[in-house]
């Protein structure tokens, strides 16, 4: 069964924000007593956020889609619809994230460190909300915005100082548990270690953590065995210790072939070439494996390589390998750059920008693309008169009508607003007023103008007497 996961595909969908609501209030003896539609729920994030008690995503390999809830609608009654509730997904230190092509979106590093997968859609406004001096009770209100929704894929890149390379049982888990208070698995064949193991090792004063990396074989670096699946383990390592093994029972093995074939497979990988190395002769608690640490270590440091000769089993030589380590760490960190404090960058609107585009693709078809035209699209119910003729107004306002008018566009032309896959499309007539307004100024309610039933009462009445004394004074000769 499967325990650990370093990549998975996930495919994440935010919640989408509720409708608005047209409702008009009613009451006895206030029979039009204006709009109290509420406004509709912001639907919720998916936020993935760094939790470094975990260390594997299993759950994500598992349940690969994950959805926000939406936002409640509005109500009557001034009642605003419930907000979604954002999804907090967490995810190990290290993890890296990146789109369906392999590009980086986020590199989640540090507890707490957060990217917002999909952003909620906003709700929509009710018909109190659009209320103004002009359009006293709007028959519509504006529909909630869908949630955005984005397939990314998570890898898990071990945050560690430094990693422990080589051949499998060559004695990496070994050294790691007693280097540190980790308890990986160790026996004597072939490819024990399945997963990363990290562990903590305090020296003097310096505290770092040692990572063991599955074993490395030839073409590891093409797939072969498990080293592709984990050389990006040892991406993050400041420091990597080649562990050779001097008592192997392979005959066509020895510790120089064995560094020269690991090293060849780092280099295949790429972008560890610059990394500070140590070279551990394991086993020397073996009488051959002894004598040939005696007999490589001359040309291992002829290379240059700081070589020391441990047995991970009888404790040999560990306190001497454990200060050299801290002693590169605490080099590898002094050299890096100090982290800043992040700066706010404030990039204000160009003057001359509209927030939309007006594209002549074809012959007669144009495409309106922008951030604002487009949610305002999704916002209008079309089956509403009133909400497509308040959605012509704020078009007309965002200057898109003159905009099409100096691109060029006739009446008749088509004119698509939105990506091609989900746009909307529409023949322009420029000056022409949506049906709803053909019955008076747009977004007026011509309820409000007729004459409430006791004052017209009166006004008949008044009238009969009028005309009453009219007839009364033709009537009378004096």
């Amino acid at each position: 069964m499967t325990t650990f996961v370093d990549r998975v595909e996930l495919h994440v969908a935010a919640g989408s924000g509720g409708h608005g609501c047209a409702s008009v209030h009613r009451e006895k003896f206030k029979p039009l007593g204006g709009p109290d539609g509420g406004n509709g729920g912001r639907g919720g994030d998916v936020i993935l956020v760094v939790d470094q008690s975990v260390t594997t995503l299993l759950d994500y390999h598992h349940s690969p889609h994950r959805k926000a809830t939406s936002g409640r609608p509005g109500e009557g009654g001034n009642r605003s619809g419930k907000d979604g509730q954002d999804l907090i997904l967490p995810v190990p230190d290290g993890t890296v994230i990146q789109d369906k092509d392999g590009n980086v979106l986020a590199d989640l590093v540090g507890q707490g460190t957060t990217y917002v997968a999909a952003e909620g859609g906003r709700g929509g406004l009710g018909n109190a909300a659009l209320s103004s001096a002009r359009r006293k009770a709007p028959g519509f209100a504006l529909l909630g915005v869908p949630g955005g929704m984005q397939d990314i894929v998570l890898e898990l890149k071990t945050v560690a100082d430094v990693a422990l390379v080589g051949y499998p049982s060559a004695g990496k888990s070994s050294l790691i548990s007693v280097l540190s208070a980790a308890k990986p698995k160790i026996a004597d064949y072939p490819f024990t270690t399945l997963v990363p193991n990290l562990g903590v090792v305090t020296a003097g004063s310096t505290v770092y953590t040692i990572a063991d990396v599955p074993g490395l074989i030839p073409g590891a670096s093409q797939g072969k065995g498990l080293g592709l699946e984990f050389l990006r383990h040892v991406e993050r390592c400041e420091v990597l210790v080649h562990v050779l093994d001097t008592a192997t029972l392979e005959s066509d093995r020895d510790p120089v072939s064995d560094l020269d074939i690991i090293e060849e497979e780092l280099n295949q990988y790429g972008g560890l070439g610059n990394r500070p190395r140590l070279v551990v002769l394991n086993k020397i608690d073996v009488p051959d494996g002894k004598d040939l640490a005696e007999m490589v270590r001359p040309d291992l440091e002829a290379r240059g390589y700081q070589v020391f000769a441990i047995s991970a089993v009888a404790h040999m030589g560990l306190k001497e390998l454990s200060f050299a380590l801290a002693e590169l760490v605490g080099q590898a960190r002094a050299a890096k750059p100090k982290e800043e404090a992040t700066r706010i960058v404030i990039r204000p609107k160009a003057v001359d920008d509209a927030g939309f585009t007006v594209v002549r693709e074809d012959e007669g078809l144009y495409r309106v693309r922008g951030e604002k035209p487009e949610r305002w699209v999704r916002q209008t119910d079309f089956s509403n008169d009133e909400a497509v003729g308040y959605l012509a107004d704020r078009l007309a306002r965002l200057g898109i009508e003159a905009s099409l008018m100096k691109a060029g566009a006739r009446t008749g032309d088509g004119v698509a607003i939105g990506p091609e896959e989900n746009a909307v499309v529409f023949d322009w007539e420029p000056t022409v007023m949506a049906g709803a307004e053909m019955l008076g100024r747009r977004g007026e309610d011509h309820r409000f103008d007729a004459p409430r039933p006791a004052s017209q009462r009166r006004r008949d009445k008044q009238a009969e007497r009028d005309e009453a004394d009219k007839e009364f004074d033709d009537f009378n000769p004096f």
